[in-house]
């Protein structure tokens, strides 16, 4: 079978709007106050507001903010991906409600620990540590912190000032992995990830089950770098994946990831997938669509919530019908797609958008 799609039908998104409201009605925390955690303002520390590319406490002091919150990423926020869209939801936290802003990027649990501590200990009320793994740290600041917020993008712990954000991208590779079996000329498909983590790996296991959904006799070939950042050895992975015989991937790589759109673009006779932006201005010619998060507005939510006292501690998950969680199409590629793909993957969102279908994900 040919590679192929058609342009997004007009209108297909109209309700996206009117689900962003519902989601900042769902994050003002209605019910009980017995976890609610009202932001104390605090004299101590310096505010840093970081200008795009600084990955690290350290730039020009302005003057200090009433409300106050920092952002941990575990890797480069010029990734094009999770981490950029994490920083760009601090700065919109900056700009739609006056706080004071700070990032640092660390990359051990032991600097994850140091940087919740001196973030809380400063008079942070709130601070993101965007990943799953940043949520062990989190539980154990939090306890000594109660006047600060905890947020960790993805997990599952909770405590009363602690939650954590799960986006349920899995909901999006789901219908890629489905997509992409229907298209594959070879029946097998790849899939690289950074470091092994949960909600990666999440990803990918909804990946699988789409394809097979298509094609139960496909082949999904797994490969992680144990990096994030490993550019190099991510065009070497994908290389490999090629070679061996995917002509469908994604990855959920986040930096390292443009290794896998050098190769895949080197390779042309494949279809690729971004994962987490919209990447597919990375290699135009052969992504056919990206799985996307809208971090910021998620984050402004958040932090709305925590700003104005109403913040109460529990899992936040944001899917399809969130408008939070999105398919990207690539419009040319898409449109070169056959009209019974292409049908079947808007049935396919559509039925996961309104809860017909639940996708399959990891237990977190």
């Amino acid at each position: 079978m040919a590679f192929g799609a058609h342009a997004v039908p007009p209108g297909r998104r109209a309700s996206i709007a009117a689900r962003k409201r519902a989601l900042a009605d769902m994050l003002r925390g209605v019910g009980g106050t017995r976890n609610r955690v009202r932001p104390r303002a605090s004299s101590c520390g310096i505010v840093f507001a970081l200008a795009f590319g600084l990955t690290a406490c350290g730039a020009s002091p302005e003057p200090e903010a009433a409300f106050r919150v920092a952002l941990l990423t575990p890797s480069s926020i010029r990734d094009a991906g999770w981490n950029q869209g994490a920083y760009e939801g601090l700065l919109k936290i900056k700009q739609e409600l006056g706080a004071g802003v700070a990032h640092q990027e660390t990359r051990t649990p032991q600097e994850f620990e140091v940087g919740f501590r001196d973030f809380a200990a400063r008079g942070y009320q709130l601070v993101f540590g965007h990943g799953f793994e940043f949520q062990d740290a989190a539980a154990t600041v939090a306890a000594e912190y109660p006047d600060t917020v905890f947020i960790t993008t993805s997990g599952s712990i909770v405590r009363p000032n602690l939650a954590p954000m799960v986006f349920e991208l899995e909901q999006a590779t789901y219908v890629l992995g489905f997509v992409g079996a229907s298209i594959s000329r070879t029946g097998q498909l790849g899939c690289l990830g950074g470091i092994e983590i949960p909600s990666v790996a999440s990803t990918f296991l909804a990946f699988e089950a789409g394809a097979r959904s298509a094609r139960p006799e496909v082949s999904v070939r797994v490969s992680y770098l144990g990096s994030w950042e490993d550019v190099a050895a991510a065009r070497e992975a994908t290389l490999a994946l090629i070679s061996a015989g995917s002509d469908v991937l994604i990855h959920n790589a986040d930096a390292a990831a443009r290794g896998f759109f050098q190769a895949a673009g080197e390779a042309g006779e494949v279809r690729v997938f971004g994962a987490n932006r919209n990447q597919n201005e990375l290699a135009p010619a052969v992504t056919l669509a990206s799985a996307t998060l809208d971090i910021p507005s998620a984050f402004v939510e958040v932090a709305r919530s925590v700003k104005d006292g109403r913040f109460v501690a529990r899992p936040i998950r944001l899917g399809l019908a969130d408008g939070v969680v999105g398919i990207a199409w690539n419009p040319p590629l898409f449109a070169q797609l056959p009209e019974a793909v292409r049908e079947a993957a808007q049935q396919l969102e559509g039925q996961i958008s309104s809860g017909e279908f639940e996708v399959p994900r990891a237990g977190f």
